[in-house]
């Protein structure tokens, strides 16, 4: 989180986002598992694909309830500022690597479920930065 103190609402929301990030990698590896040994198909298929993406929804719904319970204005704002700057970075890197991708033949594909980890690598960055412009 961006402030270093730890509160309770820091604390509950820690405890919540590594629990859901664990989720995320167990469900990575065990759909990636079962597609190599398994080969599943139809709606086997379609439910072990979209089984990581379920940890991601829970983490936007833990930020959700962090801003809610966090009682400091100023954490609340810093961390939507990060937010901001890092869905606009997001939005911008994925944009110029689609039509990088869609005029210039040697480029490689930009794979989707990276935009996530992506997101994050910037909201962490944009904090540190916020961070070490109000010190």
């Amino acid at each position: 989180m961006i402030c270093s103190a730890k509160n309770e609402a820091v604390r509950r929301y820690n405890y919540r986002f590594l629990t859901a990030m664990a989720f995320y990698v167990v469900f990575i590896l065990g759909a990636g598992f079962a597609f190599r040994l398994y080969h599943p198909t139809g709606a086997a298929a379609y439910l072990l694909a979209t089984l990581p993406s379920l940890p991601i929804v829970v983490s936007l719904i833990i930020v959700g309830r962090y801003l809610d319970e966090e009682k400091d204005e100023f954490q609340r704002h810093l961390l939507v500022q990060a937010m901001l700057w890092a869905i606009g970075g997001t939005l911008a890197v994925t944009s110029v690597w689609g039509f990088l991708e869609l005029f210039v033949v040697a480029v490689p594909h930009f794979q989707l479920y990276l935009v996530f980890p992506l997101f994050w690598f910037l909201v962490a960055i944009c904090a540190g930065a916020l961070k070490s412009r109000y010190r």
